[in-house]
C-alpha cells in the first residue's frame, strides 16, 4: 500500500503546484455537477438493461473528458493571456513619460491588494522600489511554457477523476438499481466535501456551505426519483 500512498501524495503535490485551492475545488465541483447531470436521469436508462448502463457510463466519461479538455485549453489560454497582460503593463510603465505617470500605473495595479492594510506613504515608497526594479526588466514575449501544460494536465485530471464516484459502483455492484443509488450517494458525499472545503477557502462557514451544496444535490436526486428516474 505504500506505493499507493506515495503516488497519491505525488499527485496532490503536482496539482497543488500548478493550481490554486479555489481552482482545484471549482474544477472538481463542475466535474461533479456534469456527472450528476447524467446520473440524475439514469433511472430510466438502468431499466433498459446492462447495455444501456454501459452506454450511460461511456457518456458520463466522454462528457467529462470533453469538459476536461475544454477546461484545460481555457487554462492555457487564461495563463498566456495573464502573462501577456503583465507584459503590456510592463511596457506601459517603461514607456511612461515621467516617474509619476509610471507610479500611477503601478498604483492602479497594486492598490486594490495593498490599500486595505498600508498607508499612502508606505505604498509610495514600495511603488518607487517596484518601479526601480521594473525599469531593468525586459518584457518577454508570451509563449506556451511547461507550467501551462502541467496546469492544463492537472485541470483535466481533476475533471476526469470526478467521474469515479459515479462509475465505480456500477463496476462492483451487480444490482444496477442499487449501484445507481450508491453512485448518487457517493456523488452527494463528495459534493458536501467540496462545499465544505470551498467554504474554508472562502473564509465562510464550511459546514453551512457544504450542507447547502449537499442539499441542492439531494433535492435534485429526490425530484428525479419522484418523477420516476
Amino acid at each position: 500500500m505504500s506505493w499507493v500512498t506515495i503516488d497519491a501524495t505525488a499527485i496532490r503535490s503536482f496539482i497543488g503546484r500548478y493550481l490554486d485551492p479555489d481552482d482545484i475545488l471549482g474544477e472538481v465541483l463542475f466535474g461533479l455537477i456534469m456527472t450528476l447531470g447524467f446520473t440524475l436521469g439514469a433511472g430510466l436508462i438502468v431499466k433498459e438493461g446492462k447495455d444501456a448502463v454501459t452506454q450511460m457510463l461511456l457518456g458520463v466519461v466522454g462528457c467529462n473528458v470533453a469538459w476536461g479538455l475544454v477546461d484545460a485549453a481555457m487554462y492555457i489560454i487564461g495563463s498566456m493571456f495573464d502573462r501577456s497582460r503583465k507584459a503590456r503593463l510592463l511596457e506601459s510603465i517603461q514607456k511612461s513619460a515621467t516617474d509619476d505617470d509610471a507610479l500611477l500605473i503601478v498604483g492602479q495595479e497594486l492598490d486594490p491588494s495593498l490599500e486595505p492594510f498600508t498607508t499612502q506613504t508606505d505604498r509610495r515608497h514600495l511603488y518607487q522600489a517596484v518601479l526601480t526594479r521594473l525599469r531593468n526588466i525586459a518584457p518577454e514575449r508570451t509563449h506556451l511554457n511547461k507550467a501551462d501544460i502541467y496546469g492544463a494536465i492537472a485541470t483535466f485530471g481533476l475533471v476526469f477523476l470526478s467521474t469515479i464516484p459515479a462509475v465505480v459502483p456500477f463496476l462492483i455492484i451487480t444490482d444496477r438499481f442499487m449501484a445507481l443509488r450508491v453512485s448518487d450517494l457517493l456523488l452527494l458525499s463528495v459534493l458536501f466535501l467540496v462545499g465544505y472545503h470551498l467554504g474554508r477557502a472562502l473564509h465562510t462557514n464550511p459546514w453551512i456551505l457544504g450542507s447547502v451544496v449537499f442539499l441542492v444535490g439531494l433535492v435534485l436526486v429526490a425530484i428525479v426519483i419522484v418523477l420516476g428516474g
